[in-house]
């Protein structure tokens, strides 16, 4: 018996929605770095990028649970001397670019290096409700029916 691999002419992409409106930013980012990566396919091959387009609306809604979003830090450097900046995650939510939490949730799941980037470029995250990708008719996926667990109410 031989072992099955994925030739990446072979793969089939599909478009997935998914509204970020009280879900828990850990349990999303978890089920999209999967779907990014292939692994939910039997046909998963690691070293070939076989994984579906994911598009994320209302990220601006997206729940952290606990303390952390005054106690979870992102920190960068400018290259200036002293330089170093950071803010937490929910200065973050709060700011211009809410979708920056979802996108560094995600890539710290996905590989580093080439196949990662090219798994992260085929994640598309929105701040509100409208986005540019309906002539791919996306497939919608209800978090909260996945797991009770995944949609905070409070």
């Amino acid at each position: 018996m031989t072992t099955f691999t994925l030739k990446p002419a072979e793969v089939k992409k599909r478009w997935i929605l998914i509204d970020a409106e009280g879900v828990v930013l850990g349990r999303l980012a978890a089920f999209v770095a999967t779907r990014l990566r292939g692994k939910h396919l039997p046909t998963y091959t690691p070293h070939v990028d076989c994984g579906d387009n994911i598009v994320i609306v209302n990220a601006e809604k997206v729940r952290l649970t606990g303390r952390k979003a005054e106690q979870q830090v992102f920190r960068w450097h400018t290259g200036h001397p002293g330089g170093i900046k950071e803010r937490t995650a929910g200065q973050i939510l709060g700011g211009r670019h809410p979708e920056r939490v979802i996108a560094k949730a995600v890539e710290r799941m996905v590989p580093r290096g080439p196949l990662g980037r090219e798994q992260m470029r085929h994640l598309k995250i929105y701040a509100g409700a409208d986005h540019p990708h309906q002539a791919q008719s996306p497939e919608p996926v209800d978090m909260a029916q996945l797991n009770a667990k995944n949609k905070r109410t409070a």
